[in-house]
């Protein structure tokens, strides 16, 4: 179980209903289960006096990240619908970042890509937790493979203390190992990977 403080972090990562639902459009696979062990976090988070922050994915309905128009994802998390909001499960309290709202793949909580030129350009999430003096983050949500991995990956580059919460992330698996794959190259990275046992 992380050690939750003033100068700490969790990062709630993408828990909408595309992606945990399970007639979400992107679903995945037991992706509801994370909201339990979120909230839990979130409010120890909070007690603690840590700062909590949520991600959103926030598409256009067009853009290059989208099988339709050249991507390789089905169209997801369309602003301003269904498939974009919050799981009605999640305890939403605290700022939310939102990436992907001008057709940059959002994968990272910390940057976002143009797909077509390759330029990346920051969030607010740095400076968000930065004026805050934050210097540990703790990171659930999903997917393990996407966007949990981006996201911290981008925070140890920032030279944050990165923890990801085992037992409140699930993955995608294109491929049936992107899981554990992800959370190999998060721990070579620097990464600590706790399971949030009571």
């Amino acid at each position: 179980m992380p050690s939750f403080g003033p100068t700490s972090a969790l990062i709630v990562v993408d828990i909408q209903n595309d992606f945990a639902d399970p007639s979400g459009s992107l679903r995945v696979a037991d992706g509801a289960q994370v909201v339990e062990p979120a909230n839990r976090y979130s409010a120890r988070a909070a007690a603690a006096g840590a700062f909590v922050v949520l991600t959103q994915d926030w598409h256009p309905a067009h853009t290059p990240h989208f099988a339709r128009d050249g991507g390789i994802w089905p169209v997801h998390c369309v602003r301003d619908t269904w498939g974009a909001q919050f799981h009605p499960g999640l305890a939403v309290s605290g700022p939310v970042v939102r990436k992907g709202s001008n057709g940059e793949d959002g994968y990272s909580g910390f940057t976002m890509r143009d797909p077509t030129t390759g330029a990346t350009i920051p969030t607010e999430l740095d400076s968000l937790l930065r004026s805050r003096g934050i210097r540990d983050v703790a990171i659930c949500g999903l997917a393990t493979d996407y966007c949990v991995r981006s996201t911290g990956l981008d925070a140890i580059a920032l030279g944050y203390r990165t923890i990801v919460l085992r037992d409140a992330i699930r993955a995608v698996n294109l491929a049936p190992t992107d899981g554990d794959a992800a959370l190999d190259e998060l721990i070579a990275a620097g990464a600590i990977i706790e399971m949030g046992a009571e």
